[in-house]
């Protein structure tokens, strides 16, 4: 790793979307293997700022990635270091799981776009460590949410990237597949030294799993820190516009609804 040993870091980085300033002055530094959960009310900015940091949408200031400007870098170069999984990724029609992942590997082929000798067992692999495989054969579009997630997952994974992005990697999931997902996401971020950012909309579960969390509000940063610090009461209220009640568990944070107050509830 060259530069300061931090993978990526974003300063005063900016995009405008339809002449509308969706990402505003972020600036954000990652350390290696750390999991950073970005969270903010709808509209917030969160997917545009996981995009201008995987260099797929204009931007202003700098985003480096190990010492490296990503606007000197060729977009092959920049997928050998940095993954993306995106909440409605372009699937191509009737593709299988096993050609699916196996795009992962573009990146890596050679000036003639030939595959390496051993891309084909990489991919077999890599599914199955994410107990992929059985869906090796099956069209993608016909997977559950579940096992969908992960097939993205194991085609990010076989780029062979230091970071990895995700973008609401729960959506549509029920609770146990959440769970399910979040912590494979953390196994393999521990196995393979990962860095991890993503974008998450359950605040419970991003209370739980990364490292630090940061709010976004109308593209700027409002709190950065461990949850316990961001996850507040006032945060919420003042943030979400919601009225919660936030308890300490041995696990994590559990944020719960709070009703207005009734004299005579039915």
């Amino acid at each position: 790793m060259t530069g300061s040993g931090i993978p990526l870091r974003a300063t005063d980085v900016a995009v405008r979307l339809g002449g509308r300033m969706v990402v505003d002055g972020v600036s954000l530094a990652v350390e290696p293997g750390e999991w950073i959960g970005i969270i903010g009310p709808n509209g917030a900015g969160k997917s545009t700022l996981l995009k201008a940091l995987a260099g797929v949408v204009r931007h202003t200031g700098t985003i480096e990635m190990n010492g490296r400007e990503i606007h000197e870098m060729r977009g092959r170069d920049r997928a050998r270091l940095v993954a993306m999984v995106a909440q409605n990724p372009m699937i191509p029609e009737g593709i299988t799981g096993r050609d699916y992942v196996q795009l992962g590997r573009t990146p890596h082929l050679d000036r003639l776009q030939r595959a390496a000798p051993g891309d084909a067992r990489r991919v077999i692999d890599t599914m199955r460590s994410l107990d992929a495989l059985e869906f090796a054969d099956r069209r993608v579009e016909t997977l559950s949410g579940g096992e969908r997630q992960r097939v993205l997952l194991s085609r990010a994974l076989v780029q062979d990237t230091a970071v990895l992005l995700l973008d609401e990697p729960t959506s549509a999931l029920d609770v146990g597949h959440q769970q399910e997902v979040m912590e494979l996401i953390d196994r393999l971020r521990r196995e393979r030294r990962l860095t991890i950012i993503s974008t998450l909309h359950d605040l419970t579960l991003a209370s739980r799993y990364p490292d630090r969390l940061v709010m976004l509000v109308e593209g700027r940063i409002v709190a950065d820190g461990p949850a316990f610090e961001v996850l507040t009461e006032d945060h919420l209220a003042r943030f979400y516009g919601a009225n919660v009640t936030v308890l300490c568990t041995s696990d994590g944070l559990a944020i719960l609804p709070r009703r207005p107050f009734q004299e005579n509830p039915r």
